[in-house]
């Protein structure tokens, strides 16, 4: 392998890994410019996290559903409603759909 396709090789990567995100996340943005208008599937009452089931489990992400869901109100608990996959991004294609509930 000659070292012009070595480095594009290197560069190619290098460049996935600084764009993709593999830590589950959840699928909310904050409008640039607006202090409370927020972009995205997730909602206060309607968490949507964004994982990779390799690396993360269930578990784990209903955990952090639970988490979102206790901070936004007291004594709720995350549900699962719906699962899409490869509908978030490369690295990170599971989307959890939940819905807090008492």
């Amino acid at each position: 392998m000659s070292t012009i396709k070595l480095f594009l090789l290197f560069f190619m990567l290098a460049f996935v890994g600084a764009c993709s995100q593999v830590m589950p996340f959840e699928d909310r943005r904050r409008e640039p410019g607006t202090e409370y208008i927020y972009i995205g599937s997730s909602k206060p009452g309607a968490p949507v996290i964004c994982y990779n089931s390799l690396f993360y489990s269930k578990e784990k992400i209903k955990d952090m559903a639970d988490k979102l869901c206790h901070s936004n109100e007291e004594n709720t608990k995350a549900e699962l409603v719906n699962t899409d996959y490869f509908s978030c991004r490369l690295l990170v294609p599971t989307k959890a759909y939940y819905k807090c509930v008492k």
